[in-house]
């Protein structure tokens, strides 16, 4: 049996190709500090498992949930959005619950889309977003992300013929893998952008709660309109250390989170109660711990840039995301200087163009490891004299 054409369109799981490297140098016995992936170093709080305990064992959580998830888990996806952005929800017709947010992000384009659409994704950006495109088979246009501009994409320089033709829009703020952060003037504008130009938005706020300096990130749907042409999608992997639950929401327009809860309908039966309840609980619960992570992020990431400009590496502090973005050194492309770091000083990074053409020159670093191996890291890289230490 052949995998089918659209299987076949797939792009290379660009994540999968990191964890086979690094587990290799793993094999070796060699001591990899891995700074490649995304995945949240610390536990989820006691308070979110301890209902998730209670509630598996009440034998009602072992039926199936209701195609659309819990009523408990809309109202409190509803009632955090209020709480915290000031944003009104109605949970029965403006939230799809969702197992994890990249099921959300890939089934959209499937479910708003026809074969042959275009649509706008930031350049770079999650490599997953692909995944959307060639399973819908449609076409993509770039919105480049460029320090110069702060990693916010300029809608002025689109020409008239991609504007024409874009359906739908990607954004993700605080992003990945800049860690820039969009401000509420530019969601402003997106909003009148995305109203001139008939394109609906699909904002990913997979870091919404990590903002550092005392920054807060705005939420899409704070701004005016918002609701009218776009959503938002929001992951309790992040902010509650819950990746591997896989446990999310998309909230907003109502057509919008209507398609996707009805592709949901023939793909899925939500996810296994005991976990919404616990999503509840977090998401209801006072957010001490979430402030505890955003300071443990901001620790680390000052620690890093510290330990860097030691060295001599010159980089921008992230203002978002539990993501930096590093130059790589002179004389070498992503994909070698990411090569290199692994062979030659076992650290594990991810190399910026897997997130694009405009990724190139760039490495992403996760903060996702104590301070010491952070330092540690630095030491590593430094005894590789890429870099010339400026005498004060």
């Amino acid at each position: 049996m052949e995998f089918s054409k659209k299987l076949q369109q797939l792009p290379p799981q660009f994540f999968a190709a990191l964890v086979g490297k690094v587990n290799e140098a793993l094999a070796q016995g060699r001591d990899v500090i891995n700074l490649g992936q995304g995945n949240p170093d610390q536990p989820t709080p006691d308070h979110i498992i301890e209902t998730l305990q209670v509630a598996a064992m009440n034998s009602q959580t072992h039926k199936y949930s209701p195609f659309r998830g819990i009523a408990e888990l809309r109202q409190a996806a509803a009632d955090f959005y209020k709480r915290e952005y000031n944003v009104d929800i109605d949970p029965n017709t403006e939230v799809a619950i969702l197992g994890g947010t990249k099921v959300g992000l890939v089934e959209l384009p499937l479910a708003v889309l026809n074969p042959g659409d275009y649509m706008l994704l930031p350049d770079p950006g999650y490599p997953d977003y692909l995944s959307g495109v060639a399973l819908a088979d449609v076409k993509f246009n770039t919105l480049p992300l460029t320090a110069q501009n702060d990693f916010l994409p300029d809608y002025n320089s689109l020409s008239d013929e991609v504007k024409e033709r874009a359906k739908l829009m990607y954004l993700n703020y605080p992003n990945n893998p800049t860690g820039g952060v969009a401000t509420a003037e530019f969601f402003e504008e997106t909003v009148r952008f995305a109203k001139e130009n008939q394109i609906a938005v699909a904002h990913d706020f997979a870091y919404g709660a990590i903002g550092f300096d005392g920054k807060r990130p705005p939420s899409f749907l704070q701004a005016p309109g918002a609701k009218d042409i776009g959503i938002e999608l929001y992951t309790l992997s992040k902010s509650f250390n819950m990746a591997g639950w896989r446990i999310g929401f998309a909230v907003g327009n109502a057509k919008m989170i209507e398609a996707i809860n009805i592709i949901q309908d023939h793909l899925f039966c939500s996810q296994f109660p005991a976990i919404q309840h616990a999503a509840a609980t977090a998401l209801n619960e006072e957010q001490t711990c979430v402030e505890n992570l955003r300071a443990l992020y901001e620790s680390r990431r000052n620690t890093l840039v510290e330990e860097a400009q030691k060295i001599g590496w010159t980089i921008t502090a992230p203002k978002g995301s539990f993501f930096a973005w590093l130059p790589v050194a002179d004389g070498y492309t992503s994909e070698q200087f990411a090569d290199l770091l692994l062979e030659k000083a076992d650290i594990a990074v991810a190399a910026g163009n897997g997130f694009g053409e405009y990724g190139e020159g760039y490495i992403r670093v996760g903060l996702l490891v104590d301070e010491n191996r952070l330092r540690e890291a630095m030491k590593r890289v430094a005894k590789l004299e890429l870099f010339t230490v400026k005498v004060q």
